[in-house]
């Protein structure tokens, strides 16, 4: 049997915090193609909610923000010209889909690309191996940020690698 390897274009979010009052901070993305994209986003004036446990993980603090983050605008048009018509996933979809929509209506602009949780294209074995492979590759790799385009790689290295790992598995089964 032959198994292909899809390589799937990976989005992440930093965020000010959890819950409903928090806001995308910066957004990473690496396309199957390898085409990588990473910018801090300038808070909108309604969003005013910080949390420094959040702050300490990321290492992102607000004043960065104010000084160095894009306009929302900016970032979706830079989005949907790398993105468009694509599905793209993200580990933390549950988080990540309200951050996007977020910085989107910000924008005044529509996803012109679909963002999926990564669960829908993850197969059993996959599933069940991720977290050792993914904690294998974030030791290996000596990347100390915990920051979305550096997330973002991690993720789609370790769907590549439990994806082929599970295709092995697959082709060594006894008839």
């Amino acid at each position: 049997m032959n198994y292909s390897i899809i390589t799937p274009t990976i989005l992440d979010v930093e965020a000010s915090g959890f819950g409903h009052n928090s806001y995308p901070i910066e957004v990473g993305v690496v396309t199957g193609e390898q085409k990588r994209y990473c910018s801090l986003i300038k808070p909108q004036p309604k969003w005013t909610y910080w949390d420094k446990d959040a702050e300490a993980l990321h290492g992102i603090s607000r004043d960065l923000l104010k000084q160095r983050g894009l306009a929302p605008t900016e970032i979706a048009i830079e989005l949907n010209n790398l993105l468009y018509g694509q599905t793209v996933y993200s580990d933390g979809w549950v988080v990540d889909h309200p951050w996007m929509i977020k910085l989107f209506n910000a924008a005044g602009m529509s996803m012109q690309f679909r963002l999926s949780a990564l669960e829908m294209i993850l197969n059993e074995k996959q599933m069940a191996i991720w977290h050792s492979v993914k904690d294998r590759l974030h030791q290996e790799s000596r990347l100390k940020r915990h920051r979305a385009s550096t997330d973002a790689s991690i993720i789609q290295q370790t769907f590549v690698t439990t994806q082929h790992m599970s295709a092995s598995v697959s082709q060594c089964k006894p008839a």
